[in-house]
């Protein structure tokens, strides 16, 4: 069963944010000065959109406290006016307790040894104990993200539906090991994270349910990893939000620079040299969640390391090249006018991928972050496409009836 779709929202060319969001800081900020005209696609391949292998990323480091932003963190985000010192947490003041408890699910927090590096892990399940868990779900954030700040927003909208929601910090990113957003070997950051998944979605409690991956954007990619890492039948179904699969070509580093400083024998693979490409304020369509995201006192801002843009280049290429391999049942979503990951991507998976269930989901106008930076109209949107699709696949394919 395959089914593509494409959805557009009402009055799309003047389609304005959502003021009603719950989310704090109500600041008033300029939005993009650039056209957002939604992308065209004349065919269903990516032959329409300027695209290449992304060699680009994200990096930052979490700190246990939250501190203010620094003026130089705060520069990163020229289109922005100042900023005021980030609230404790991304919803504002609120003890997590007392908040999680508002949203009707509990959360835990712990880390996780691994030979790589120990990782930072968090889970988020329905508050009540004896609600049965419908399934569980792994979920990797984007590069230069982690686990606690916006992107938690989808864990705990997964755990009120009903499911058991974990997710790891990658390594080099928020509370786990390693340099800040140096991805020098993206499959052993791949199989670092599996380790922990593996390690939950194989014990008693989760080993008969069914299970899925999630991934967004850069986490996509190291989902896609993992996956083909996995054993048969390990997973039963992934979800894509807004993959990094394909890049635009005008956010592609230089050939040049990569070569040169692949001369230096890994000397330099760490090095911050690379230009960053302002991911928050090109991803993001509504101005006051761009705010919130921007505030992330866990978020790295500095530049890209060499390392990660050679790795992010290889792997694109690798998972271009290995389409055929997949066969689980997948959601793939995009924005149209994505400014950091070509939906073309999520296109050639659907249509080179060789799993009899998959779906492609294209959203008219949307940016890159469609649940955290969409106006709450259309995260609306996207999450109802999600819950969907997860409730008839996890009715569909059922409890395992034996131990993986």
């Amino acid at each position: 069963m395959s089914q593509r779709l494409h959805w557009a929202p009402p009055h799309t060319s003047s389609f304005k944010p959502n003021l009603s969001s719950t989310l704090p800081h109500r600041l008033v900020v300029h939005p993009r000065s650039r056209s957002t005209r939604p992308l065209q696609f004349s065919n269903p391949l990516h032959k329409s959109l300027p695209c290449s292998v992304l060699r680009s990323s994200e990096n930052f480091q979490l700190p246990s406290s939250s501190p203010s932003p620094s003026p130089s963190a705060m520069a990163k985000f020229p289109d922005l006016p100042p900023l005021p010192p980030p609230p404790p947490f991304y919803w504002g003041e609120t003890p997590e307790e007392e908040f999680y408890k508002s949203q009707g699910v509990r959360n835990s927090k712990s880390y996780f040894e691994t030979p790589n590096g120990k990782i930072f892990t968090q889970s988020w399940l329905p508050i009540d104990e004896n609600q049965p868990i419908r399934a569980a779900v792994f979920m990797t954030h984007g590069y230069r993200n982690d686990s606690s700040w916006c992107f938690q927003k989808i864990c705990i909208e997964y755990a009120k539906w009903g499911y058991a929601v974990f997710a790891a910090d990658m390594l080099g990113h928020g509370r786990s090991d390693g340099v800040r957003a140096y991805i020098g070997d993206m499959n052993m950051v791949a199989a670092t994270s599996l380790s922990y998944f593996l390690s939950v979605r194989r014990s008693e409690t989760y080993c008969k349910l069914p299970a899925f991956l999630f991934g967004e954007s850069l986490g996509g990619l190291v989902t896609m990893l993992m996956y083909l890492q996995s054993e048969p039948d390990t997973w039963t179904g992934v979800i894509l939000s807004a993959p990094l699969i394909v890049t635009p070509e005008k956010l592609t580093p230089s050939k040049l620079h990569i070569t040169m400083y692949g001369l230096l024998f890994g000397f330099a693979d760490t090095w911050a040299v690379m230009p960053d490409m302002k991911g928050p304020v090109n991803g993001i369509r509504d101005p006051e969640k761009l705010k919130i995201i921007a505030v992330n006192p866990n978020r790295y801002t500095g530049k890209n390391r060499v390392g990660t843009m050679r790795e992010v280049a290889r792997m694109t290429d690798f998972i271009q090249n290995n389409f055929h391999k997949v066969k689980v049942p997948f959601l793939t979503l995009h924005g149209t006018a994505d400014g950091i990951t070509c939906p073309s991507g999520s296109q050639m998976l659907y249509e080179k991928a060789s799993s009899e269930d998959k779906t492609l989901k294209l959203y008219e106008g949307m940016y890159h972050s469609l649940t955290q930076g969409e106006p709450d109209e259309a995260a609306n949107r996207v999450l109802g496409d999600m819950r969907k699709w997860i409730d008839e696949k996890t009715v569909q394919y059922g409890p395992k009836n034996n131990d993986n």
